[in-house]
């Protein structure tokens, strides 16, 4: 049982980024604050980690070096409560890898972040690790990531239409 600590994203967001021109990707987003476990965690105990951490999932790894933990799966609350809860079953008599979505969908850190919509929307799950290209485990990103970005543009398109009008219409002398 572990929770990663590391740097979340730069510092003061995406948007202020000397990347502006580029399209925004994977690793620009990605919460990088990531709590893991590995797949013998009894589920007793990832509920307790993730009620601890305040998150509805864990990453799931292989651990080969602190530095490079493979993503071998996600684990959800979902996951929880269908095996356990919904079939009456001992929380104390399974593990992580008995229950966890095996089959994880992930991105890579220089992926769009169309590219990450349409991962999420095709395997239809609303979180994705980022990984690097030997598959290791380099942040998280949830669909709420992708919102809060998509309004903060959105906002940033209203205020550059708004000024482009106002001085459309002081140039005119409509004002």
């Amino acid at each position: 049982m572990r929770a990663e600590l590391r740097q979340a994203c730069p510092p003061g967001g995406p948007a202020s980024t000397a990347r502006a021109a580029a399209p925004l990707t994977a690793g620009d987003i990605c919460t990088r604050t990531v709590v893991f476990t590995d797949r013998g965690m009894m589920l007793a105990e990832a509920a307790r980690l993730m009620h601890r951490h305040h998150v509805g999932s864990l990453v799931v790894v292989d651990e080969r070096s602190p530095q490079e933990r493979i993503v071998v799966g996600m684990l959800t609350d979902r996951d929880i409560a269908m095996a356990v809860a919904a079939l009456e079953r001992d929380p104390h008599a399974f593990r992580v890898g008995d229950t966890m979505s095996a089959e994880v969908a992930t991105v890579r850190e220089s992926d769009s972040v169309l590219d990450v919509l349409a991962m999420m929307r095709r395997k239809r799950v609303r979180r994705v690790p980022v990984t690097g290209g030997a598959g290791e485990l380099i942040g998280l990103v949830a669909l709420d990531d992708v919102l809060a970005i998509v309004a903060e543009q959105m906002q940033a398109l209203g205020a550059a239409v708004g000024a482009a009008q106002s001085h459309e219409l002081a140039s005119t002398g409509a004002a």
